[in-house]
């Protein structure tokens, strides 16, 4: 995944290491293969699994935590901050992330790994869509991943496998922009 991310950094005109990442989470509803692994998400209504995906600011795929539904973001700071730094080795300094993640906890579990949380807020008085900077680009990594029927509920009795099957979309999704940037690059 490194070598297809640096790919196409190199081919947007960026340099190969992200400095920054932007952090989401996504709640999937559960099935009953599922068991009782799921646990349920009060503001979405919805029993399942919960995806917090961090990306770099291309919306390339950086790290996936999978957790109980009911869990929350701020409490998984600490493992997608790891995971983020060891992908990347250790070049992030910046994440952008919702009002999920705030919090002096999580704050001083990002900056364990050396990771500033900056938080993108809402305006206050907004009507209807609000276009927030940096976020739009998670967000639209979670429309990459919808083109995947399997993704659409979380059929897994294990995380291991949702894990599993967000990274073959995903590298599906880079594969596919790489050769784009190559077909494109030699014309």
């Amino acid at each position: 995944m490194a070598d297809l991310r640096a790919l196409i950094r190199l081919g947007e005109g960026k340099s190969v290491a992200p400095t920054a990442a932007i952090f989401e989470s996504r709640t999937l509803a559960g099935s009953i293969e599922n068991g009782k692994r799921g646990g349920y998400d009060g503001p979405k209504k919805r029993t399942g699994s919960k995806l917090h995906l961090a990306v770099d600011t291309l919306g390339e795929f950086l790290a996936l935590v999978v957790t109980p539904a009911n869990e929350q973001d701020r409490a998984q700071v600490e493992e997608l901050a790891a995971a983020v730094q060891e992908a990347t080795g250790d070049t992030i300094e910046l994440a952008y992330v919702d009002q999920g993640y705030t919090g002096g906890d999580a704050e001083a579990a990002a900056a364990g790994w050396g990771i500033r949380l900056e938080v993108v807020k809402l305006p206050e008085a907004r009507t209807g869509f609000v276009w927030l900077p940096r976020r739009w680009v998670v967000e639209r990594s979670f429309a990459w991943l919808s083109r995947f029927r399997r993704l659409a509920r979380d059929y897994a009795r294990v995380p291991e496998t949702v894990a599993g099957l967000h990274l073959v979309a995903f590298s599906t999704l880079m594969l596919t922009r790489v050769m784009r940037l190559l077909l494109d690059g030699s014309t």
